[in-house]
């Protein structure tokens, strides 16, 4: 991040009109010439420019300002708000070439051969297909089911073995937790009998 403040002419219209800041202090924090901020002052610069209060934006502190507006040869810091935003969380959408689009059914189907506990929708959502057309895979309607390869959607890049691995445990999960459902329907049907 630069030690520039956002809309730096606006920020020192705002802090010329409401503060005690020297020239050099405003034009030092908002990386422009010192002539200009007296320009400012005058009228004659930035006369459209409606100001940008800093301390809102939180680019500046009230603290930082009391303590520049007291001692005219120390330099206003800007504040610096570090946050790290993680993208690796968030799955995009990316293009899918058109001689690799024929990948994503070769997958579904080997997906439906390998590991058939996998529900249609999490196949679907794992390789970025429709529903419809996994249905149509494993039931060998689809349309060009004839011509298809199965391929391993690992090895050619659709999505990563961890991806797998976690679909493949909750759908475990989901096969375990209906079985017990299962057991309790039979249990309360022979103890109603």
């Amino acid at each position: 991040m630069s030690n520039t403040p956002l809309m730096p002419m606006a920020t020192a219209v705002w802090l010329v009109e409401n503060t005690s800041l020297t020239f050099k202090q405003i034009a030092d924090f908002c990386n422009l010439h010192e002539v200009e901020i007296q320009g400012i002052a005058d009228g004659e610069v930035g006369k459209g420019i409606k100001g940008y209060n800093p301390i809102i934006s939180g680019q500046l502190t009230r603290d930082e300002l009391e303590k520049s507006s007291k001692d005219n040869n120390r330099p206003l810091k800007i504040s610096v708000n570090e946050i790290e935003i993680s993208s690796s969380e968030s799955k995009d959408k990316k293009y899918i070439p058109l001689s690799r689009r024929q990948d994503k059914p070769d997958s579904a189907l080997w997906l439906i051969k390998q590991h058939s506990l996998l529900k249609d929708s999490q196949i679907a959502n794992l390789i970025g297909i429709t529903k419809n057309s996994v249905t149509a895979i494993r039931n060998k309607n689809y349309w060009n089911y004839n011509n298809l390869n199965a391929k391993d959607p690992v090895a050619i890049g659709l999505f990563t073995q961890k991806e797998l691995f976690e679909a493949i445990q909750k759908a475990e999960r989901r096969i375990k937790r209906e079985k017990k459902e299962r057991e309790k329907e039979e249990l309360s049907k022979k103890s109603n009998a």
